[in-house]
């Protein structure tokens, strides 16, 4: 059975593209990055469904049709429509360059524990920020304090895949800014 904490959002399904049940998708990964995965994944009342392209080609530099194994007409089409995408963690790398941290995507890292390198613990990463032309980690700190952590690569020192851990060497008196 997957798992929310094993998917990793990369798009939403838009509507069907003529009658024999090739569907339109927005995907925030490039087509190519798309192509190399085994499965997508949407979230079909509460059970997360792998469903398998059968076919794939982009429409423009965002959106894609794309044909899934076992559908096969309009009607069957529209069960997907608005349904976010998936990609699984494991096989997915984001070769995006302004929004990535060593190949991942940022919100692969919602759930991580925050530290500085000192070892304490700041909080759990719970959003991610694109609002801003500078992304930022919007973690959940102790006593319901929600915290402003600039999603900087040159800020982030390492991460565990493991143990769901990223260290951050955090500017002196940056947390204060969040007071």
């Amino acid at each position: 059975m997957i798992t929310r904490d094993e998917l990793i959002a990369i798009g939403h399904f838009n509507k069907p593209h003529g009658v024999t049940g090739e569907i339109s998708a927005t995907l925030d990964v490039d087509f190519e990055v798309m192509k190399q995965l085994s499965c997508l994944v949407c979230d079909m009342e509460g059970i997360f469904v792998p469903f398998f392209i059968e076919s794939s080609r982009p429409k423009s530099h965002e959106t894609a049709l794309l044909t899934i194994d076992g559908i096969d007409n309009e009607q069957e089409a529209a069960q997907l429509v608005n349904h976010d995408i998936f990609a699984l963690k494991r096989e997915y790398q984001h070769e995006s360059e302004d929004m990535e941290a060593d190949g991942y995507p940022l919100d692969f890292f919602i759930g991580y524990d925050l530290q500085d390198v000192d070892g304490t613990s700041i909080g759990e990463i719970a959003d991610v920020d694109l609002s801003t032309e500078n992304a930022i980690f919007v973690v959940n700190g102790e006593n319901d304090r929600q915290l402003m952590i600039p999603a900087n690569d040159e800020l982030i020192v390492e991460f565990d895949l493991e143990e769901k851990v990223m260290v951050m060497d955090l500017p002196q008196g940056l947390l204060d800014l969040n007071d």
